[in-house]
C-alpha cells in the first residue's frame, strides 16, 4: 500500500465516476445518432488512454453533451463510417497544437464566447431531446427544433405512445432534480443513474409502449474507418467539421481543466500536455470509429467530490466501463430512450449560464451581448459559424475598447487653437478624430499636441499628417504638430 497511498480513495472515486459516466455515455451516443456502445468506447478510451497521460490529473474525459449537436450534424451529412476519420484528424490536430505549445493560448479565448457556445448548445440539445422524449422526429436545424415545439406538443397530445414516452422523460428529469434533496447516504448513488434505473423499472413493470436502446454489441460497432471514408478528405466540406471538432473539443477540455483546478489543491493543469492527452485519446477514438472525447466537467467534479487523489481513479473508471460493456451489454437494451433524453435535457439546462449572464449584464453588458449573440447564432446558423461570429464580436469589442482616445480642444478666443490627443489613436476612432479636427476654424493657427498618445497607428498618423497639410494649405499658418519626445 506504500506504493499506492491513495488507492482506497481513488478506488471509491472510480466507482462513483463510473456510475455517473454510464448513462451519460449512452445518452450522448444515442443523441448523436450513433450506436449506444460507441459512447462507452469513447468513455473507455478516455479512462484507459487519456487517463494515463499527463496534463490534468483529476479531470475525466469521455463523450460530452457539448459536442452532441455537431456530431449529429456530421453523422447526418457524412455518415457514421466517416465519423472515425473526422475524429482521427481532429485528434492529430490537437496533438500538433499540444506539441507546438498552443494549448495555453486557449485560455485567451473570451469566456463570453465559450459561455455563449455552451448556452447555444444547451438550447439546441433541450429542444432536440424534447422530440426524442416524445418519440418524434426532430427537425434538422436548431431554429427549426425550437419553432416546431408547439406543433410537436400538439401531436404528442393526440398519441398515447407519445404521452407515455413524455411521461418517462419528464419523470427522469424530476428524479434527477429531486435526488439532490435526499439524504447524503442515498445521494452516493448518482441521480442520473438512479433516474435511469427507476425509468427502466417503471417501463418494464407497467408495460409502457416506449422505445428502448438498440444494442449491436461492442465488437459489432467498433469499425476502423476504411478507404472510402478517407476519400472524403478530398472534399472541402469535411474540413470545416474537422476544425470545429478540434477547436471546440480543445476549448471545452481546457476550460474544464481550469474549472477543475479550482476544485482541489493538487497539481495544477499543464495545458499543453493536456492538449496532447486529449489529442491522443481522440486519435485512438478515430481509429476505432467512436465518438470524439472532451474533458467533462460533470464527471470531473464528481471525481473530485468523491475524494480522488490521483489519476488512478479515472483509469479505473475506464476499466469498469470496459467490463460493463463486455459483460452486461444486454442491460443497455432495457434502457428507455426517453429516459436518456431526459438526462440530456437536464444536461443541456446546466449548460445555460444563467448566473454568469446575470452578472455580466450588471457589470459588463458588452460581454453579455457577445454571450447572447453567440448562443443565438449557434441556434439560427450552426455550431461552427456561431462560434466564429462570437469570436469576431469579441475581437471587435476588444479592439474598440483598446482604442480609447481623448481629443480636447482649447480655444481661448485669441491666438492659436490648441488640440490635445491622449490615449490610443487607432483607425477605429479615426472618423471621430477627423470630424473634430476638420471643424476647427480655417482662419486660425492650430497647434496639435500628440505627446499624450500611448499608441498611434499608421492609419491615424497618415491621416493626421494629411489633415495638417490640407489645413496648412488653406489656413493662415501651418499646423504645429507636437509629438512625444
Amino acid at each position: 500500500m506504500s506504493r499506492f497511498p491513495h488507492l482506497r480513495q481513488d478506488f471509491l472515486a472510480s466507482i462513483v465516476v463510473f456510475l455517473v459516466a454510464v448513462p451519460l455515455c449512452v445518452g450522448v451516443a444515442v443523441a448523436s445518432g450513433v450506436p449506444a456502445e460507441l459512447g462507452l468506447v469513447t468513455g473507455i478510451v478516455g479512462g484507459l488512454v487519456t487517463g494515463l497521460m499527463r496534463g490534468s490529473s483529476l479531470q475525466v474525459s469521455g463523450p460530452a453533451a457539448g459536442l452532441t449537436v455537431i456530431v449529429f450534424e456530421a453523422v447526418s451529412e457524412f455518415g457514421v463510417g466517416t465519423l472515425g476519420v473526422i475524429v482521427l484528424i481532429a485528434g492529430l490536430l490537437q496533438l500538433a497544437m499540444g506539441f507546438f505549445r498552443i494549448g495555453r493560448w486557449f485560455r485567451a479565448i473570451s469566456v463570453s464566447v465559450v459561455e455563449g457556445m455552451l448556452c447555444g448548445i444547451g438550447l439546441v440539445i433541450i429542444a432536440g431531446q424534447i422530440y426524442a422524449a416524445a418519440g418524434l422526429k426532430a427537425p434538422e436545424t436548431g431554429i427549426g427544433k425550437i419553432t416546431g415545439l408547439p406543433r410537436a406538443f400538439a401531436d404528442a397530445l393526440g398519441s398515447t405512445e407519445a404521452l407515455a414516452s413524455l411521461a418517462v422523460g419528464a419523470g427522469t428529469i424530476a428524479v434527477i432534480v429531486l435526488w439532490r434533496r435526499l439524504p447524503k447516504r442515498v445521494r452516493s448513488v448518482p441521480g442520473a443513474l438512479a433516474a435511469v434505473v427507476l425509468a427502466t423499472a417503471a417501463t418494464l413493470g407497467l408495460g409502457l409502449p416506449v422505445a428502448t436502446v438498440e444494442v449491436e454489441g461492442l465488437l459489432g460497432v467498433v469499425q476502423p474507418p476504411g478507404a472510402e471514408a478517407f476519400g472524403q478528405l478530398a472534399g472541402p466540406a469535411i474540413w470545416g467539421t474537422i476544425i470545429a471538432f478540434a477547436l471546440i473539443a480543445s476549448a471545452e477540455s481546457l476550460f474544464s481543466a481550469a474549472a477543475v483546478d479550482r476544485l482541489h489543491d493538487g497539481p495544477r493543469t499543464e495545458y499543453d500536455k493536456e492538449m496532447v492527452a486529449q489529442g491522443t485519446g481522440n486519435t485512438v477514438c478515430g481509429l476505432l470509429g467512436a465518438l470524439p472525447m472532451t474533458a467533462v466537467i460533470v464527471r470531473s467534479s464528481a471525481n473530485v467530490d468523491a475524494g480522488a487523489r490521483t489519476k488512478a481513479s479515472r483509469v479505473l473508471h475506464g476499466v469498469w466501463l470496459l467490463l460493463f460493456a463486455a459483460a452486461l451489454p444486454f442491460a443497455l437494451a432495457l434502457i428507455p430512450l426517453p429516459a436518456l433524453a431526459g438526462i440530456l435535457v437536464h444536461a443541456g439546462w446546466k449548460l445555460i449560464p444563467f448566473r454568469q449572464l446575470a452578472a455580466l449584464w450588471r457589470e459588463h453588458r458588452g460581454e453579455a451581448a457577445i454571450l447572447v449573440v453567440t448562443a443565438l447564432a449557434i441556434v439560427v446558423v450552426n455550431m461552427f459559424e456561431g462560434v466564429l461570429i462570437g469570436l469576431a464580436l469579441a475581437v471587435a469589442k476588444t479592439a474598440w475598447e483598446a482604442s480609447h482616445v481623448r481629443l480636447e480642444v482649447v480655444d481661448k478666443g485669441a491666438g492659436p487653437v490648441e488640440a490635445y490627443l491622449a490615449g490610443n489613436a487607432t483607425f477605429l476612432r479615426l472618423p471621430k478624430i477627423l470630424d473634430t479636427l476638420e471643424s476647427l476654424p480655417q482662419d486660425r493657427p492650430v497647434e496639435l499636441d500628440l505627446s499624450g498618445l500611448h499608441h498611434l497607428d499608421h492609419a491615424c498618423r497618415t491621416a493626421l499628417e494629411s489633415w495638417a497639410e490640407r489645413h496648412s494649405a488653406t489656413g493662415t499658418e501651418p499646423v504645429k504638430l507636437t509629438t512625444a519626445a
